[in-house]
């Protein structure tokens, strides 16, 4: 039901799922039209999605800057290794690419570390084909169309009803929200350094290539992809990304395969492809996996061209190794139980601080607790 000043939940999902349709449209006949192909032509659209969020609130502008000369350096030491280690045998140059592109998140501040994840993927991407500095050029063009279109599209079709209230929101974040104290650069890098945490997911996504195509994978990026992205400080939060990532997947290969196989890839099957993945996500009201399930959607058309027998299958695989190969390193090294830490921090502390650090754990907790089939945490109750 619709509340005053906001528009009806059912029209703003389907205002959302148009916009995304038409933003991925969009980008890959602009991309196209400028002569791109290959993979630009999928990463264009794919960011273009992404881009959108179907609440329809703004990112900061200073995240369009960032984004693209943060993506750029990562693919540019992506093909710069690339090109001078091609006589190295891959699993190498992508393992010491993985153990660079950790290095880099320790230098992004806490206002950025959302990328991380974008800098993890976006240096192994060139190593994907063939790295060239063409492929980089052309990358990082549609990625730029893809933003711009993907912003454009959204800003047209925003409803009424909250251009103003998101304006107002944004200048009295701007002027009233405080902001603790950023730690200097030396000290997040001595922080980093120091934890086993991040050491542990260096070494493992270092390894990942190699641990897939050792298990014989058909697809083994999905592992390295599953240890970066995954695998988190406590085994709950894993858990959490596990759940979230192979529901996704799941809900995003569905309408590639309904429509790639029956009209082909073209602008409006793409389009088609992205606004039927956002209703169908809608629909079943998982809308927290939709950004997973539209980054499956986009890759069925990455370098796979219409879905065949055997991708859908091997994929989840793939993907599973990957979740699997996640959820051991968490158990098996520098474990950390989320609900175990709730559980001593809910005894008989009080204080702010502690109520603070009790409701940044609680959904790894909760998470942790549905796995093992225990009552789920609580906050305790405040004075």
């Amino acid at each position: 039901m619709a509340t005053e000043g906001h528009p009806n939940p059912l029209t703003l999902d389907l205002r959302a799922a148009l916009v995304i349709g038409l933003a991925a449209a969009l980008t890959h006949a602009a991309c196209e039209g400028i002569g791109l192909s290959g993979s630009s032509l999928a990463y264009g659209s794919l960011i273009a999605v992404l881009v959108v969020r179907p609440d329809f609130s703004r990112w900061p502008t200073v995240i369009y800057p960032v984004l693209l000369i943060l993506v750029g350096l990562c693919l540019a030491i992506g093909v710069s290794l690339g090109l001078a280690l091609s006589n190295v045998p891959q699993v190498f140059v992508f393992g010491l690419v993985a153990a660079l592109m950790q290095l880099i998140t320790l230098l992004l501040p806490s206002k950025l570390r959302l990328l991380s994840g974008v800098v993890a993927c976006a240096g192994v991407l060139p190593l994907l084909g063939t790295p060239s500095w063409e492929s980089w050029r052309d990358e990082l063009l549609a990625i730029g169309l893809g933003l711009a279109i993907g912003t454009l599209v959204q800003i047209v079709f925003t409803p009424d009803q909250l251009r103003k209230p998101e304006a107002a929101h944004e200048s009295a974040g701007a002027t009233s929200e405080a902001h603790p104290a950023e730690p200097a650069l030396a000290e997040r890098l001595a922080s980093g350094l120091q934890s086993p945490f991040f050491w542990r997911k260096l070494v493992f996504a270092s390894l990942a290539l190699a641990i897939g195509e050792g298990l014989g994978a058909l697809t083994p990026k999905y592992l390295y992809f599953g240890v970066v992205l995954l695998l988190n400080d406590s085994i709950g939060a894993t858990l959490a990304r596990v759940r979230d990532r192979m529901a996704g997947v799941s809900f995003g290969v569905l309408m590639p395969l309904l429509v790639f196989n029956t009209l082909g890839i073209s602008d409006i099957s793409i389009g088609l492809v992205m606004a039927g993945t956002t209703l169908l996500v809608a629909a079943l009201n998982r809308r927290n996996y939709l950004r997973t399930a539209l980054i499956s959607s986009g890759v069925a058309f990455v370098g796979y061209g219409p879905l065949v027998a055997w991708y859908i299958p091997n994929r989840w695989i793939d993907y599973l190794m990957g979740c699997a190969l996640a959820l051991l390193v968490g158990l098996l090294f520098f474990p950390q139980s989320a609900l175990r830490r709730f559980n001593q921090l809910s005894a008989p502390a009080t204080g702010q601080p502690v109520r603070a650090q009790l409701e940044a754990l609680l959904p790894a907790a909760q998470e942790e607790a549905r796995w093992l089939g225990l009552p789920q945490p609580q906050l305790p109750p405040t004075a």
